[in-house]
Order: C-alpha cells, then structure tokens, then sequence
C-alpha cells in the first residue's frame, strides 16, 4: 500500500480536525465545524457537559460515528504514519480498520467494554499486536507495555483473566492494549471515571507518562476539570456542538473568556474552597441512627471489621473510603439490602429488624449510583414513585398521586415529568427522579451510594445543592458514600473515613481536611485532585 511523507513537521500537530460536522439520519446536526489539533506528546482535554458533543467530535479521529449519526462535513489530517489518504475521514473502510488499533487507538470509560471476560489478560494484549502484524516479538512486547503501566509482567500475572483484578488494574490493561502498537494518536474516553482516587492519580500518572515517552497526541474526553488541572497541556470547551474556548490549561482555568467555562470551573468541588451552610445538630440529644460491631464476610474474606458509626438528626455524614473498603456493603447493610453477620443497627433507639418492619423499611431509603438501578425503564416516573407509596403506606390512589407530583416538585422536576420513561430524561433528570423515589414515603435516613460519582460538575453541583435543600426542609438525616473527598465542604458535616473494613478516622469536616489523623486519610487527601494544579 502506497504512502506519502506528511510528517508532523509540516504543521506541528499529528492530527488536525477541521470544520467537523456531524448529524443525525433525521438531519438534525450535533457538531456544527469543530475544530481541534494535537502535537506529538501533547495532551489536549476535550471537556463540556453531557450532549456538548465531546465523544462525539473525538471519536470521529478513529473514523467512527455512532449509530444514528453521520460525518456531513469537514476533515481529519493525520501527520502520522500516514495510508494512503491524510484525511481520516475519506479513508475506504478497510484501510481504517487496519488504521484503528494500530496509529489511531482507544480507551473506553468502562474497562470491561475493552477486556474480554473470556480470555486471560496476556492473551488479549497479543492479540491487538497479532491482528496488526507487530513485526517484533509478541510475547516480548505484551510484557514490556504492561510494564509500561505498572502492572507485574510474570506469567502468573499474565494468565489472569479479567475478573481477576481491581477496576483499576483493569484499565491500564486497557491503556496497555491502546500503546501496544505505538500508535500516534490515542483517543481516551474519561478513563478514570468511578475510579477512586489514589488509583485514580496512579492511572492519569501512567497516562502522562507513555504520551510524553511515546511522543504520542493523545485525546481526552472528560468532564472533570480537576483532573485536566494536573493532566492536559491544552483544553478545549464544548457546548451544544460547538468549541466555545480553547486554549492552555493555565490560560482556560485562571482566565476564562467564555460564560460556559466560567460556569463549569465554579461548579467543580474544591477541597479549599469555603461553603456556608447551617450547622446541623450533631452529639446533641440521642443519635437517629447507631450501628455497634458491624460486621460482614464473603467466604474467607472479611469486608465489615467492628464498624461503629451514628448519625444524628439532619445531620449528613460522608462514608469515604476506596474501592473495595467495604462502604457500600455497609450502606447497603443498614439499609437491610444485606443482611450483615454480626452487629447491632438501631433506629430512634429501636434495633432494626431482620426482616424489617414496613416502617423500618420506609424510614431508611436508598439511592443507587445508577439512577437506572432505583428506576424500572419501563415504568413511567409516576409509576415508579409510587410502588414504593403502594406497598409502605395506606395512603389511596389519589393521596399518592398527589404525593408523586409534591415529590417531583421537591426535587425541582415539573409534573410533566410524571408521565415520561427514565430513558427519556438526561442524568442528572434521571438522578433527581431516583432521589424522589427514595424520598416519597418521608424517611428519616436517606443513603446516597455515589449517586454523583458519573455526573458532569456542573450536573453534580446541581443534585448536591438538591439534597442540601432536601436536608433543610425536610430534615431528612443522610449517610452520602463517596471515594472523592472534594464534595465535603459541600455537602457534609462529619466524615467517617473507612479502610479495609473498619472505620481509621472520624471527626467533623474541618478536623479531618485541615488536620488527618490517619496516614490513609493523609493519602486520599494528597491524591485528590485539584484546580490549584494547573500545569
């Protein structure tokens, strides 16, 4: 196959997209001539909202386009090791899958959309080599860019299938995979979304390291500016389709032009960054809530080590640990989702039942990370918000009716969206209407497990300042379980810090921010991001 001599030193980027348009098969467009180039080593962030067209307008550097949309206009250059065409996007179909995985790659959010279940870790990295022909020595390579990522590169290591490893082992796999083949350009899908922060931090470190060793332009798709502080090199803002702003990170972040920029740096949660709100009346009177020795195994592995923990009236406390801290299983243990193996949880001074009562059901609710797994996709919001009325209440038909729509208003969503299918709202719509849920019976407890840990910031800002309303007027108590420790100041009063199943550190916000007792507290605080770290 013929190629032609378009080296980067003729523009001083390796890819350089132009005037993108993109619409859908209706003719609706979603990319009205965006315009955004890479150079060798570089990181560019490509930040806006959920719908600004990011994913969009970066996927198209692999010549892809989701189902239901279409390029109508522009070009994608390629400097790089060039086919037979430098326009991405005129290249015939075949000659772009051989293009894909080889010079242009890609990172997925999810690591499981990239790893097979199926084959051993090893395996999976050979075989994007294999399929593009790597001249060298498979084997030898597939330890060497594992290496590349920090993972171990014995055969033990390479013969683990994915289940097999952390969320965050998983994806520098997916990294490895994506720099096999050296390529020039790699896309990355906000790669640690979920993660929590120190494995986070260890990711965007080996991120930053194989672009500047590779000398590879490298594309980020996020939404989190905290980490563009300390990642990219340049940022580019979208917004309905359109790059409002682009610039350096110092230049973007210190001195925005653009009203949307100016919008979504002030709604990103700063660790430094002072928040007024009333104090709640934590250690006054009897706690709401009590759990004494709670503890939790799966097989010879013990999750729940003795967790006493309390929560008082009104009062929000965040649950912060890791991956795999055993947070959730203990949010879900009060919440009687589990049953736990040992321990006491009382309520009001009443021990909590196994099962519980209905009105020990109706007064701890729960809302899931996804909005998907506290809503069923084929019921209507109304409908939703009413099995739990139906089945924890005496309230009639028309009672709950008017109940649902008093919810929704609460949680700020008209009544239109009565009659609407979750699939129909955004997330952060979606996020609201899964809060109303857990609210409609009238808890005195309402557990938040991560519920804005996949949400754009400004979306986050959004459902936080929602549930500081919900605490103001209902008075509902909150238990919010998180990994980031940026939401504190805006969201609780006390924090309960927990490592390997036991709880290290508890005290209010500005004890534990301002002055850690704990070494593991100390380490999630160094590793969290922030905007003061603009490159």
């Amino acid at each position: 196959m013929s190629s032609v001599d378009t080296s980067t030193a003729d523009t001083g980027f390796t890819i350089e997209c132009t005037g993108l348009r993109v619409a859908t098969t209706g003719g609706r467009e979603v990319l009205h001539g965006v315009d955004y180039a890479v150079a060798p080593g570089e990181i560019l962030a490509l930040v806006g909202e959920s719908g600004s067209g990011k994913t969009t307008a970066a996927l198209a550097a692999l010549g892809h386009f989701r189902t239901g949309l279409g390029y109508t206009g522009g070009t994608i250059a390629f400097h790089g090791h060039t086919e037979s065409h430098t326009d991405l996007l005129a290249l015939p179909a075949a000659t772009l899958r051989g293009v894909r995985g080889r010079l242009v790659s890609y990172v997925p959010q999810d690591p499981a959309l990239s790893l097979n279940p199926l084959l051993r870790i090893g395996t999976q990295v050979r075989e994007v080599l294999e399929a593009h022909g790597y001249e060298g020595d498979p084997a030898e390579r597939v330890r060497e860019v594992l290496g590349d990522v920090g993972l171990p590169t014995d055969e033990a290591y390479l013969h683990r299938y994915p289940h097999q490893l952390s969320g965050g082992q998983q994806q520098r796999v997916g990294i490895a995979a994506a720099f096999a083949n050296r390529p020039d350009v790699v896309v990355l899908d906000e790669p640690t979304t979920g993660l929590d922060v120190t494995t986070q931090d260890l990711v965007l470190d080996t991120v930053r390291d194989l672009v500047t060793r590779s000398r590879t332009a490298a594309l980020y798709i996020t939404h989190d500016l905290a980490v563009v502080a300390g990642l990219a090199d340049r940022v580019a803002v979208m917004q309905a389709g359109e790059v409002v702003e682009t610039g350096s990170v110092r230049q973007v972040l210190t001195a925005p032009e653009h009203p949307y920029t100016r919008g979504l740096i002030a709604a990103v949660p700063d660790l430094d960054r002072v928040v007024e709100r009333e104090p709640s009346p934590t250690g006054e009177g009897d706690p709401l809530l009590r759990v004494t020795g709670a503890g939790k195994r799966y097989g010879p592995k013990t999750v729940l080590d003795g967790v006493d923990m309390e929560l008082w009236p009104g009062e929000c406390l965040m649950l912060l640990g890791e991956s795999g801290s055993g947070k959730t299983t203990l949010a879900r243990g009060l919440s009687g989702l589990l049953d736990l193996d040992s321990g006491t949880l009382s309520l009001k001074g009443d021990q909590l039942s196994t099962p519980r009562s209905y009105a020990q059901l109706r007064s701890v609710q729960y809302v899931f990370q996804s909005p998907f797994a506290s809503l069923n996709p084929r019921r209507t919001i109304a409908s939703s918000l009413d099995v739990p009325l139906r089945h924890l209440t005496n309230l009639d038909a028309d009672a709950r009716r008017a109940r649902v729509l008093d919810m929704l208003d609460q949680v700020q969503l008209d009544g239109s969206f009565a009659g609407r299918y979750p699939g129909a709202l955004s997330g952060g719509e979606r996020q609201r209407a899964a809060i109303a849920r857990a609210l409609v019976t009238a808890p005195d407890v309402l557990v938040c497990d991560e519920v804005t840990s996949a949400l754009d910031v400004s979306v986050q800002a959004s459902i936080l300042d929602l549930l500081a309303l919900v605490r103001s007027e209902l008075g509902t108590a909150m238990l919010f379980v998180t990994h980031n420790i940026a939401l504190a100041r805006g969201v609780a009063d006390r924090i309960a810090v927990l490592q390997g199943g036991q709880i290290v550190e508890q005290g209010t916000v500005e004890e534990v921010l301002t002055n850690p007792q704990h070494d593991y507290t100390r380490e999630l605080l160094e590793h969290t991001p922030s905007m003061a770290a603009v490159r």
